[in-house]
């Protein structure tokens, strides 16, 4: 691995420990790092102006290269069943898909080879389904998260689970495959929805760690934010959305500072468990989030 490539990653993973208590680092230092090649070039997303640090593509595919961060593959057909190890993770993105947003994030997740799972909003895929189709054939999960969004818990019982059910509805005919996992809004679930999910073939998505990426913060203090949650928990499903810049701005930092601290990122998949899932539970109370 060529020295300025390695110095560059060095730099990336001092920024998320350093960003909440000093300057952010300048970008003038990772284009020197990245001044060979077809890396060379740090900038800054024009839809987020204030992002510390981006690199170009081919920077972090470079970056994406320094040692393995995909994990295992956990098949499960119930919340029960999503037991993950000391430093497993699981990366997920709601509220999509969004143009060019979604895109972004698609990209940065096949430079680090790693899967997510997506809980598409129903209109959204149906106001995007070539996006929507986008993320299947790069092999991630998928799930739905209601056909436009509402707080379940302010509905009534029978509109709750009709609107569930378009929403399952509407993704699953723009993408073309079955949406196997459902995440409630504002995490405003109640055992009733819960258990009439489960009965359905649906596996609830809960949260362990919650990026606040809602917040309008810089990409650095969302990742410093996500990191220090997870260090508390040590594994656990990681909440994100692929509708903001500043997400996409913050993962391929985000991702780097996993493999670099040991963690794996699994991949969900819906359909009966393997016998070889003894493992250690999961927090299954999801935490309070605003979206």
């Amino acid at each position: 691995m060529p020295v300025r490539a390695a110095c560059a990653a060095v730099l990336v993973v001092s920024l998320l420990s350093s960003c909440a208590s000093k300057p952010p680092v300048d970008g003038a230092a990772l284009k020197t790092a990245f001044a060979a090649g077809d890396a060379g070039g740090s900038l800054r997303p024009k839809d987020d102006p204030k992002s510390p640090v981006a690199l170009t593509p081919a920077a972090w595919g470079r970056l994406s290269k320094i040692g393995g961060l995909a994990g295992r593959e956990m098949t499960v057909e119930s919340i029960s069943d999503i037991k993950l190890r000391d430093k497993e993770v699981v990366l997920t993105f709601d509220d999509g898909p969004m143009p060019k947003r979604t895109e972004r994030v698609l990209a940065t997740l096949d430079q680090f080879g790693v899967k997510a799972s997506f809980m598409m909003v129903g209109e959204m895929a149906k106001a995007h389904p070539e996006i929507a189709r986008e993320v299947v054939a790069e092999g991630h999960t998928i799930g739905s998260h209601t056909y436009a969004h509402p707080d379940l818990a302010h509905m009534s019982y029978d509109n709750a689970v009709a609107e569930i059910e378009k929403g399952r509805k509407a993704v699953e005919a723009a993408t073309g495959v079955e949406a196997d996992f459902f995440r409630f809004p504002y995490l405003a679930d109640s055992k009733k929805l819960r258990q009439w999910v489960g009965s359905h073939q649906m596996v609830v998505m809960d949260v362990q760690v919650d990026s606040k990426d809602y917040f309008r913060d810089t990409p650095a203090a969302v990742a410093t934010r996500t990191m220090d949650a997870l260090r508390a928990h040590r594994k656990g499903i990681i909440l994100m959305h692929d509708i903001h810049p500043r997400t996409a701005a913050m993962l391929p930092a985000l991702l780097t500072q996993l493999r670099s601290e040991g963690y794996k990122v699994v991949q969900l998949k819906y359909g009966k468990p393997s016998t070889d899932m003894l493992v250690a539970s999961t927090v299954t109370k999801p935490l309070a989030a605003t979206n």
